[in-house]
């Protein structure tokens, strides 16, 4: 299976509700943002085929589909990328 097949099976809800009630408040704040900083990883919740993706100065994606890793706890950010790495059953 590939990682784009993979990621078709993940919700933007499961990732979701991964997230703490800290978290989700720093990644509310973070949809308020212009762009994601230049060489910061995000994941784009509407493109999860994507993966984690790294921002560059051509970066367009929509702020309220972003979750960026610096919004998030490490350990959360490895429950995600797991997530997205599983293989569906």
């Amino acid at each position: 299976m590939t990682a784009v097949q993979r990621a078709s099976q993940v919700s933007r809800d499961a990732i979701l509700k991964l997230l703490s009630d800290e978290e989700v408040a720093r990644v509310s704040t973070a949809e308020t943002a212009a762009a994601v900083s230049e060489g910061h990883d995000y994941i784009d919740l509407e493109k999860l085929d994507r993966g984690v993706q790294r921002a560059n100065t051509t970066t367009k994606a929509v702020m309220g589909h972003v979750l960026s890793r610096n919004a998030v706890h490490s350990d959360t950010w490895a429950k995600i990328v797991g997530l997205l790495a599983t293989p569906a059953k």
